[in-house]
């Protein structure tokens, strides 16, 4: 494969609200509990687009100015209602709404979009990223970064990096698919509820010892499971687990075998905490609309003993069972005091001081969230992915562009990545690294589908 240059940059400039009166309003945006105990990083995902042969929205499929225009038009508008994410971080319990606006960013680079999806390699994906700022914890001057690439053919990447201190997955997804709505709609105007802090607002946390992983070469792989392996999957571990999930099973085997690969790696029989993320706007009391902007999620432990066998079928139930409690508890009737203390005591794996004695896993699963609808007028995306984290013993599970398979990126130790792409049971359900052009492209059936230029 000849390596791929970095991306030129066009431009740089902020985009602000198109509503800008502050008097339309508040001038201080009030952060919840759950904003209050999230960390200020970036978290990315990234959208690639083909040329279109033609556009249902007017556009021009070939015309990038008409594209970045449109971009930036309706992320202003989008601001407007969203007004929080266009200010400033004035401390770990507030914003200031002062509109200052969001960095956008646009390079060209000199390549076709097909080069890119045909070898998704994790180091060509982090180039269409903002210098290099997923997952990272600067000075924030912007909440959210847009970085938008032009390809030779005409395609596009939309990447935004968006912080989590102001927005968790569940509420990024829904930000970006209403922008696109305003896109292809401009008279639309949306309305997202900020109203989580009024349920749970700030407390004074205890001091805790925060959690570092220590600094280690890491490796980041993507698995791609179809949807007839996670199928057969799920009929082995439906066997003795009633009804399991696509993400419950592949979840299981992944962290099997990283488990497997750690311990062949190292030579250790350490005991193990993976930490799963969930989205709790339905399953608290009362429940939240998926429009509910902010934070509120928490995590969950699902923990292996030193020393210990550990089966698929076993790794399985567990996960089932630690989410089945886990939820039914944040449904019970508890004051804003009791549910906070709640989550954070079961969080408090994830947030103390451990990995010398004990292996730290961080699992998120974004399956289900809409980013395939995600069209800003020249159709859906061939492809949408997040990037690598440079962290050990990371597992952020999507779902493929049809909806029924699953993509891993996952990212562990150097050696235990090489132990782990030679698990010769993960390899029976998962494919390392394929292609990702949409499978109508490769088999080039219809001729003058989409995707037959990309």
């Amino acid at each position: 494969m000849i390596p791929i240059t970095k991306p030129e940059i066009v431009s740089t400039e902020i985009i602000k609200p198109s509503c800008t009166t502050t008097a339309d309003h508040p001038t201080i945006h009030s952060l919840s509990f759950f904003d209050q105990i999230c960390s200020r990083i970036y978290v990315p995902l990234i959208f690639f687009y083909p040329k279109q042969k033609q556009s249902t929205y007017h556009l021009s499929s070939d015309d990038n100015a008409q594209k970045s225009t449109l971009l930036k038009k309706s992320l202003s508008a989008a601001l407007s209602g969203y007004y929080p994410l266009a200010g400033r971080i004035r401390d770990d319990v507030t914003i200031d709404c002062n509109d200052l606006g969001v960095e956008f960013l646009e390079t060209k680079i000199k390549c076709d979009l097909s080069e890119i999806l045909k070898n998704p390699d994790d180091e060509t994906i982090k180039l269409m990223f903002p210098d290099d700022l997923q997952y990272k914890d600067p000075i924030l001057s912007s909440l959210i970064i847009v970085h938008v690439t032009f390809f030779d053919c005409r395609g596009i990447a939309v990447a935004i990096c968006i912080s989590h201190k102001i927005l968790d997955m569940s509420a990024a997804c829904y930000f970006i698919d209403e922008w696109a709505d305003i896109a292809r709609n401009p008279g639309e105007k949306k309305c997202p509820e900020f109203k989580i802090a009024s349920f749970y607002p700030p407390i004074d946390l205890p001091v805790m010892e925060i959690y570092k992983p220590e600094k280690v070469k890491c490796i980041s792989r993507r698995l791609v499971f179809k949807a007839s392996k996670i199928a057969k999957l799920r009929a082995i571990v439906a066997k003795e687990v009633p009804n399991p999930t696509r993400v419950e099973v592949v979840t299981a085997l992944v962290y099997k075998c990283a488990i497997s690969a750690a311990r062949a790696s190292s030579g250790s029989l350490k005991s193990t905490a993976m930490h799963k993320a969930a989205n709790l706007r339905a399953r608290v009391i009362p429940p939240f609309p998926e429009s509910s902007s902010g934070n509120l999620c928490g995590t969950f432990p699902v923990s292996t003993e030193e020393d210990s066998e550990i089966g698929l079928v076993w790794l399985a139930r567990k996960i089932k069972k630690e989410k089945t409690e886990y939820c039914n508890s944040c449904g019970r009737e508890m004051s804003a005091e009791e549910f906070c203390s709640f989550i954070l005591e079961a969080s408090t794996g994830l947030r103390s001081c451990h990995g010398i004695d004990q292996d730290v896993y961080l699992c998120s699963s974004l399956c289900r969230f809409p980013v395939y609808k995600v069209d800003f007028g020249w159709g859906k995306p061939a492809w949408v992915t997040t990037a690598s984290c440079g962290v050990k013993n990371v597992i952020t599970l999507m779902d493929t562009r049809e909806g029924d398979g699953i993509e891993v990126l996952v990212t562990l130790e150097e050696k235990g990545m090489a132990a782990l792409e030679h698990d010769v049971e993960l390899l029976a359900f998962a494919d390392i690294n394929p292609s990702a052009l949409p499978e109508i492209y490769k088999l080039n059936v219809l001729k003058h589908n989409p995707f037959s230029r990309l």
